[in-house]
């Protein structure tokens, strides 16, 4: 059997109520450790991370956002079984999803689903709590309105990591400013709406049904351009995803055009992830901006 950490497979196996008689790993993880676990009980998907920043509270907070998720009803999630901290590790344990080849509906389907999760409301755009999105804390001050929640708790703290790092110049930081000034006019005034928070090709599943399962999230209440701005930021969905979400629930007109602000706070993620390109990629959209 792969190896997995004693104290992790013992934990599981706690939890489960059931032996662990195998363990592969899986691909695609680049934070967390992945593996498929077979036991008598069936099979799970566990994810364990010993990063001392995040093994005691990430996998609680995905939990909580997959809970949300399938709560709504719109789209697949997986079950969340399990999780729990033990020794230096942090685990998840959620629903194996055995996979599938997408069916000819599937992106239509994709994006009627998304548009019934975002019809999903709540009083004020944020959470009770913070989250995570990757390895970065991500903040969700409550807000009454979408202008004051994007600046203070999504581009605000992202530009100012980047600047304390030394990813950005001060002449990034005044460009940002100069947009937070303009913010008021940008996006049309809407309910706050509950997002995946990180979408992209990435973080979803195909099930053996064919249809997709959502994977990964970083919810919280938002405005819901800010889903459809992260999945065009790697590559796109095809036409027909977009197609069917404006059908179940009409975007208002200009949403192409504004996606790219919507894009910063996720490229702002990736420059304090990663650096490198990403940072150029924000100048060029706040020169586009101005």
């Amino acid at each position: 059997m792969s190896e997995i950490p004693e104290i992790v497979r013992l934990a599981c196996e706690e939890k489960l109520g059931a032996s662990v008689s195998a363990s592969t790993a899986l691909t695609g993880g680049d934070i967390n450790e992945a593996r498929l676990l077979v036991t008598d009980q069936g099979r799970f998907f566990l994810k364990m991370n010993d990063d001392p920043a995040l093994a005691p509270v990430v996998f609680r907070k995905e939990a909580g956002g997959l809970e949300m998720l399938k709560k709504a009803g719109a789209l697949r999630v997986p079950e969340v079984v399990a999780e729990g901290t033990v020794g230096e590790y942090g685990f998840l344990i959620l629903e194996y999803i055995e996979p599938g080849a997408p069916s000819p509906v599937f992106w239509r389907y994709f994006g009627a689903g998304l548009a019934d999760l975002h019809r999903s409301t709540a009083s004020a755009f944020g959470l009770p709590e913070d989250n995570f999105i990757g390895s970065l804390e991500q903040k969700n001050t409550l807000a009454p309105d979408w202008p004051a929640f994007f600046v203070g708790s999504r581009l605000e703290p992202m530009v100012n990591m980047a600047y304390k790092s030394g990813r950005f110049e001060l002449k990034d930081v005044l460009a940002f400013q100069q947009l937070y000034r303009k913010m008021a006019g940008l996006f049309p005034k809407e309910q706050p709406a509950l997002i995946h928070g990180d979408l992209w090709n990435g973080n979803y599943l195909v099930d053996r049904q064919g249809a997709p399962v959502l994977i990964d999230p970083a919810v919280s209440y938002a405005h819901r351009e800010m889903d459809l701005a992260m999945t065009r930021l790697f590559g796109g969905f095809p036409p027909e995803f977009y197609e069917a979400y404006h059908e179940s629930y009409p975007l208002e007109a200009g949403w192409r055009e504004r996606l790219p602000v919507g894009q910063l706070y996720y490229l702002l993620a990736h420059v304090n992830m990663f650096g490198g390109s990403y940072v150029q990629q924000c100048r060029a959209i706040l020169k586009g901006i101005a």
